[in-house]
């Protein structure tokens, strides 16, 4: 059974549903990320493409993560869409730190742009993508003309903003981006009416913090958010046998306007598992109906555009 495939806005990209989010491979150095070795690095790489995904997301702030898809998937650059993220100071080289700062300018942009080429060996990326800028710094930077001087010299095919409220508003009414990435869970609801107002205007969501870090105990989600899942009752919609962070991926995938959305993991038996999920597909529209209303009346709600 193949994974499901999107289309990703107006880049016609026909994307996985299901995506690799590889800041999962970053290294300790950057946000208490966890160890990574070599080994560990390429086998998840290999085993994701292997696995049908075609869509893998990262940052120049992401640690090791850039280097590592350039050391081990160089060689299958043909079988997958690369999307990374610019604005970013922060490198693997730098002491650890949980810091990132971020510098809105030309030269800051096209540095992060030739270092990422050069980590992932590649001589394009498919989507780059502004890492949380405000409008004003958007603005002041004339950012969307640096991006688009990437385009027109070839290096990046499509141009993306890691985005949330209010910014995000403007960016969708001005039109100046070809895709999103918000984040978005059954237990983060608040962009979910916004995801929908990004599609119906052209372009393509990605979406991230989809499954909440996984459940306390089985994953490192934060117990309080998890909490949520419990008021909402919605251990009764779960079907037999299936697991809470199934239910949340599921439900993820059944919302019609959101592209593909983007898991990490350092462990093949968890892509497997994640990959098993995806192939079961959306909730049905009455389950999917029902948790929501669940939700609405513990108090998750999206945020009202």
């Amino acid at each position: 059974m193949t994974l499901e495939r999107r289309t990703l806005g107006r880049t016609g990209l026909s994307v996985t549903a299901l995506g690799y989010g590889a800041m999962e491979i970053r290294g300790t150095r950057i946000w208490g990320g966890r160890p990574v070795t070599e080994s560990q690095a390429e086998t998840i790489l290999n085993a994701v493409l292997d696995s049908g995904i075609n869509f893998i997301d990262t940052a120049n702030d992401y640690g090791r993560s850039e280097e590592f898809i350039g050391r081990f998937l160089a060689h299958r650059r043909s079988e997958f869409y690369l999307a990374t993220k610019c604005g970013c100071k922060v490198t693997y080289r730098d002491e650890q730190t949980d810091d990132t700062p971020h510098e809105w300018t030309r030269e800051n942009l096209f540095r992060g742009l030739h270092e990422s080429l050069q980590r992932m060996k590649t001589d394009y990326v498919d989507l780059m993508q502004l890492h949380n800028p405000t409008v004003e710094q958007c603005d002041r930077g004339d950012l969307v003309t640096v991006l688009q001087e990437m385009k027109q010299q070839g290096k990046v095919r499509w141009i993306g903003c890691s985005s949330t409220l209010p910014h995000i508003l403007t960016f969708i009414e001005r039109g100046q981006f070809d895709v999103y990435q918000v984040p978005y869970s059954a237990l983060e609801r608040t962009h979910e009416v916004v995801i929908t107002q990004a599609a119906l205007s052209g372009a393509g969501v990605i979406d991230r913090g989809g499954v909440a870090r996984g459940e306390p105990g089985a994953g490192l989600g934060n117990a309080d958010r998890w909490k949520t899942f419990e008021a909402a009752k919605l251990d009764e919609l779960r079907d037999p046998g299936e697991s809470r962070t199934a239910f949340l991926l599921r439900f993820l995938l059944s919302h019609p306007h959101i592209s593909t959305t983007i898991v990490g993991t350092l462990n093949p038996e968890h892509l497997k598992e994640n990959i098993a999920i995806a192939q079961r597909g959306p909730l049905s529209p009455e389950v999917y109906a029902e948790a929501k209303r669940r939700l609405d009346a513990a108090g998750e709600k999206p945020h009202a555009v």
